[in-house]
């Protein structure tokens, strides 16, 4: 199973702060930039974090437990000008017994782009709780620190 953990960083240097998932400990914009780029899609990459300052994610611990999930996805990227629907990456959060499941990626942009080798990524459930809570309690904090 993978695992589950998030970067808390400012976005263009002093901006406000950007959520970005890591996967066994590698971000998610690294990772679709690297799958994209094999399969020469252009543009490749060009994501960065969600940004919950700037659109309503709502609790992001409930957001990322796929809560309000709209056209069978959540945003886990967005573009890298902050952004969240000007370049985004969806997916589908799921719960398959102890496992939370990301899977169906899609760029609603690039309907034509295939991602189905991109994932799944399934997490022990238990792990991605704590996970998506601690991103909330560092979220809510007087102070957010990043984490990974």
């Amino acid at each position: 199973m993978s695992r589950l953990s998030f970067s808390i960083e400012r976005s263009n240097n002093n901006g406000p702060l950007a959520v970005v998932p890591r996967i066994d400990g590698t971000p998610l914009t690294d990772l679709v930039a690297a799958f994209e780029g094999g399969r020469h899609f252009e543009p490749a990459g060009a994501y960065g974090g969600i940004i919950p300052e700037l659109f309503d994610y709502g609790p992001i611990d409930r957001y990322f437990m796929g809560e309000w999930a709209e056209s069978g996805g959540i945003y886990v990227l967005g573009c890298d000008c902050g952004e969240a629907g000007c370049w985004p990456l969806l997916c589908r959060v799921k719960r398959d017994g102890a496992a939370i499941v990301w899977d169906s990626f899609r760029q609603p942009y690039r309907a034509e782009r295939d991602y189905s080798q991109f994932g799944p990524f399934i997490f022990d459930a238990a792990q991605y709780t704590a996970a998506v809570e601690l991103l909330q309690a560092q979220l809510t904090s007087p102070s957010p620190r990043r984490n990974e």
